[in-house]
């Protein structure tokens, strides 16, 4: 037998569990167990006193109060009447013999203790022998022993003997199947994990704090409103709104931000810094509710199976009541037997009482009623159930009562779990929901992040770039630390893949601000930082992964001079190009694309009155289409790079204006299209390395202006007399071909003044090449020269002078004569170095404060 403590063992959960026990089930638990006490309470009685009391019925006496036709069993009035005669018969005794003889009709407590009545006379004795109608028989304490276990067998009904065992049982499984969900595998870890998930967020700090806030802001805004929008002091900013943008900003509809001069301004109290521990427990907390929501929403297997449970109580109750019902009148206190043993006793029927029956009766009654009300109660959960869809489950009253406006609806077993924790308490899912919201944990992130980047750290992360320039580079933050903005005196400012950046007014503070990077950061400015951008931001970089990363309100930056998209703008995107917005850009010289386009976009021709420098970079897609630059009239500095051009695009031939044409990393085999140049009387530096190009044709002649000339990283064998003609080039690079001759016209570029063949197969050097007195620096390294002509030293201006990587035996000594050279400048082996006389080394290894010329 089982004890108490053992079978309410199954009715234990978690106590934490408690939140997920509606009202019907905590009931249905108490009933469960007081079922469970009346169960063990029968079956405990039932074992210790249970037994049924037979004595045998006289024949005669059955024969003539028995009824023509009726059965072998006795009535109430026959019942009645044995039961007197039994009484009467008790008064009678019998002497005993060798063996103790007692009357049929004498029960057998009183036929024992007869023996011992002394009798008034033998005569008296013998008359009340012959008067018995019954007869003699061995019949003894055993005999009755063994009618009384026959009869409990024969007579007494089966659910008398086992009510309490089936009561047992059923509870058993009525409370099995009101906690099977917290126990079955595949639904306790997503309920432990839910509980303990709710309880976290239920006592974190950042759940009071943000509700906290929430309450502070909305009585601000209802200040605010009252007091209305006139006295508020103008140079503070209106938060970024949600709406639509006005006529006369249509690009900021991308970015979700209205940009309205007439609404008031609202000055939300600084949030109290969060301990870092408490935060950090928090921002772990949005992670977990993330991934549980997302773990737990695409099935519905815990509803389903609380149904399920739910029916099977419910139809336990219904088969319950069902069959007990009937049994109720079933157990009587008495019973006749027929237990067909007569050539043992001598007997045929027996009278029976079952001393148990009207507390086995008593007990069934509660029990029906226990039962009842349980049913009653399982009734109620499914309505409950199929009342309304549990598999949905909508903050809306949250976020009617605080700023989370944004925390979502969710579905299936999320939906149900939040449902029963209503039961227990409504304020459970209302906390929970703060960590369902971005917004939240945009605020708790910026909380963290203020704390974590004070102005003394921001300070030391500071530092001077290439230009000289103040420059503070921030790199995978969750927002913007809003010590930024009270660095005054910063002239650039990066920001790297923090997609939650956003720009307030305070940056109207950084009035040395000219310069902008924004690297895969779509931030987000408010009105009054918007205006400030657009009167003060020189330079902007951008560099996106889709077009759609790029701010709308770059578009509206008015006075910017510079702009630098980096980015895919392939032509499947180019409709999408926010571009045709650039006309609003009036003062913008530079525009640096750097992308995959396929053409020009004609958009970018909008900005062409006042462009003046266009550089495409092409990571190796072609780029087919060039009319367009036809209309970019102002342009004086143009870049094709890595454009897979085969030739110099004509287009090309018709700006005027051009000054600078770079057109690296390409694919041009001939420049015959060069005498089309001519045209371009402004054009002073020509850009054609690293491409496949073979020889230089004459018509470079009649471009007369040319100062400079990049051949490097070609397919050059020869220079032509016709490059030495050019009389103002004043920077020639031939680095990285197969040039073996260098010619002896080269002695006529008397403005020469860099000189580039490194990586050729030069071995002599003409003295022609000595004549360019004006070199400052001369290149060349990886050739196969075998030595240096004494007339070096006329080269009274040469600062750098590379010649590593040749066949030289030592080095002249004339290089004294050089009076800017020093040994930096100098770049070669460091044995030749020590061939040089140690007075000439010495002046080598002077220092000096003339600038050096940096060489190309």
């Amino acid at each position: 037998m089982f004890t108490l403590a053992e079978v309410a063992s199954l009715n234990d959960i978690q106590p934490t569990y408690r939140i997920l026990k509606p009202w019907w089930d905590v009931f249905m638990d108490y009933l469960a167990v007081v079922m469970l006490m009346v169960a063990i309470f029968a079956g405990t009685m039932q074992l210790t006193k249970d037994q049924v009391v037979c004595l045998p019925v006289l024949q005669s006496t059955v024969n003539s109060k028995a009824q023509p036709g009726t059965s072998g069993k006795a009535d109430v009035t026959t019942a009645e009447a044995t039961t007197g005669q039994a009484e009467a018969a008790s008064l009678r005794t019998v002497p005993f013999g060798s063996a103790p003889t007692v009357t049929p009709d004498v029960p057998l407590s009183r036929a024992t203790s007869s023996q011992y009545q002394p009798t008034e006379s033998g005569q008296a004795l013998k008359k009340e022998q012959k008067d018995s109608s019954g007869r003699k028989t061995n019949l003894d304490f055993q005999q009755y022993v063994f009618i009384n276990q026959m009869c409990y067998h024969l007579a007494l009904p089966w659910y008398s003997k086992y009510f309490p065992y089936l009561a047992l049982i059923h509870t058993i499984i009525l409370i099995v199947s009101s906690n099977f969900w917290f126990k079955y595998p595949k639904t306790c870890s997503k309920i432990e994990h839910f509980v303990s998930i709710l309880g976290k967020c239920f006592e974190s700090p950042w759940t009071t704090k943000a509700l906290s806030e929430t309450a502070c802001e909305d009585s601000e805004e209802n200040k605010q409103r009252l007091t209305g929008a006139q006295s508020l002091p103008k140079h503070v900013s209106t938060s970024s709104d949600e709406g639509s943008p006005s006529a006369s900003t249509p690009m900021i509809t991308k970015t979700g931000f209205k940009f309205s001069a007439e609404k008031p301004v609202i000055e939300v109290p600084s949030v109290t810094i969060l301990d870092k521990k408490d935060g950090e427990q928090a921002k772990a907390l949005f992670e977990k509710v993330r991934k549980f929501r997302a773990h737990v929403e695409d099935s519905d297997l815990i509803y389903k199976l609380y149904v399920v449970q739910t029916v099977i109580k419910t139809v336990k109750f219904i088969f319950i009541l069902c069959y007990t019902a009937n049994f109720v009148n079933a157990i009587s206190f008495e019973h006749i037997c027929n237990p067909e043993v007569e050539h043992l006793i001598g007997y045929t029927q027996f009278e029976c009482t079952h001393n148990m029956a009207y507390m086995l009766k008593k007990l069934l009654i509660s029990y029906i009623s226990l039962i009842c009300v349980y049913g009653f109660i399982c009734l109620y959960t499914l309505f409950w159930l199929f009342r309304i869809p549990l598999k949905e489950y909508s903050f809306e009253k949250v976020r009617e009562e605080s700023s989370f406006s944004d925390i979502p609806d969710v579905k299936n077993d999320f939906a149900f779990l939040l449902h029963m924790v209503d039961q227990y308490d409504q304020l459970y899912s209302k906390r929970f929901g703060v960590f369902l919201s971005e917004v939240s944990e945009n605020k708790l992130r910026e909380i963290s992040l203020n704390h974590e980047w004070t102005f003394e750290k921001l300070r030391q992360h500071v530092s001077r770039n290439a230009q000289d320039k103040q420059e503070l580079h921030l790199f995978m933050l969750s927002g913007v630390p809003d010590a930024v903005f009270d660095l005054t005196d910063l002239d650039v400012l990066k920001l790297e893949l923090i997609p939650e950046a956003k720009i307030p007014a305070k940056i109207s503070q950084m009035t040395n601000l000219q310069e902008l990077h924004l690297c895969h950061c779509p931030a987000k400015v408010e009105q009054t930082a918007f205006s400030f951008l657009r009167d003060h931001l020189r330079c902007l970089h951008v560099k996106f992964t889709d077009v759609g990363e790029i701010p709308a309100w770059v578009y509206l930056l008015k006075n910017l001079r510079e702009l630098y998209l980096i980015g895919n703008l392939n032509s499947e995107n180019n409709k999408m190009i926010g571009l045709e917005s650039l006309r609003e850009l009036r003062h913008l010289k530079i525009l640096n694309v750097k992308s995959n386009l396929t053409k020009i976009p004609s958009n970018i021709t909008d900005v062409a009155p006042h462009l003046t420098k266009l550089v495409i970079h092409n990571d190796g897609t072609k780029l087919v289409v060039l009319n367009s630059l036809k209309k970019m009239m102002n342009v004086a500095e143009l870049e094709l790079q890595n454009c897979e051009l085969e030739r110099i695009p004509h287009a090309i031939f018709s700006l005027s204006n051009l000054q600078e044409l770079d057109l690296k990393s390409n694919s041009i085999r001939t420049i015959e299209e060069i005498i089309s140049f001519q045209h371009l009387k402004r054009l002073t530096c020509l850009k054609l390395w690293h491409n496949k190009i073979v020889n230089i044709p004459s018509s470079i002649t009649h471009v007369k202006n040319l100062e400079s000339l990049y051949l490097s990283n070609n397919k050059l064998e020869s220079l032509p007399a016709a490059v030495f003609s050019l009389q103002k080039l004043r920077c020639l690079d031939v680095s990285y071909n197969s040039i073996a001759v260098i010619p002896i016209e080269i002695g006529l570029l008397q403005n020469l003044q860099h000189f580039h063949i490194t990586g050729n197969k030069v071995d002599i050097l003409p003295k022609q090449l000595f004549k360019c007195v004006k070199l400052r620096t001369l290149s060349l390294g990886q050739n196969c020269i075998t030595s240096i002509p004494e007339k070096v030293g006329q080269l009274l201006q040469l600062t750098h002078l590379e010649l590593k990587g040749n066949c030289l035996d030592r080095l002249p000594a004339t290089l004294g004569q050089c009076r800017l050279l020093r040994k930096s400048g100098l770049v070669v082996e460091d044995h030749l170095f020590d061939t040089l006389p140690s007075e000439v080394k010495e002046v080598l290894n002077q220092d000096t404060s003339i600038p050096f010329a940096n060489g190309i």
